[in-house]
Parts: structure tokens; sequence; C-alpha cells
């Protein structure tokens, strides 16, 4: 990694490797809980990465919910429930800004 991360949250500590187009986070052990995506170099195989449109996200990603939460703007594929796994575009400006692959903790 590029820079380590490390610090403490609701859930204990947590390591955050950053890499230039990922940020791989373990959250309170050696297991991988989550992958954050920021660069346009990566896409889904539908084509959807940063800087693809919300409209687009809507209509090449199957399954995917828009919503508006605690002052941001996301769309997302999965439940947000413990154990399971959630695709998370973060939306800024009506643009996807970062996608998140994680496990829900809680």
């Amino acid at each position: 990694p590029v820079k380590v991360r490390t610090g403490r949250n609701d859930f204990g500590r947590y390591t955050e490797f950053v890499y230039t187009n990922v940020t791989v986070s373990f959250q309170s052990g050696a297991r991988a809980t989550a992958f954050r995506i920021s660069t346009r170099a990566e896409r889904t195989a539908g084509g959807i990465g940063v800087g693809s449109t919300e409209a687009a996200v809507k209509a090449r990603i199957a399954h995917v919910t828009c919503r508006t939460e605690s002052g941001f703007r996301h769309c997302f594929v999965g439940r947000f429930l413990p154990g399971r796994v959630v695709t998370d575009f973060r939306i800024r400006s009506g643009r996807v800004r970062s996608i998140t692959i994680g496990y829900v903790l809680d």
C-alpha cells in the first residue's frame, strides 16, 4: 500500500490499506471487510464506475435502489443486514464519486 491508516470506531480497531486505485478496509481483524474505489479506472461489467451518472447506474445495474440518507445520495445493491455484502455507489452532483463493496457489520 501507498499508505496505511489505523484507528478506532464504533466497531473497534480498523486498518485501511490505501493503494493508488483502491482502499481495502479491515475491521477488527485480518479479514478484508470493504473495498472502496474512487478512480475512473475501474468499471462494472456494464461500464458503470466513478463519473457515471445516477441515471446510468439505474439503467445498467440490476436491482439497484437509490436514496438520500443522512444528507448523502447513494445507490446500492444488496440489503443492509448484518453479514450481507452490499455494493454502494456514492452519488454527488448526479454522478458516482466512489464505489464501496463491503460486509455490513451491524
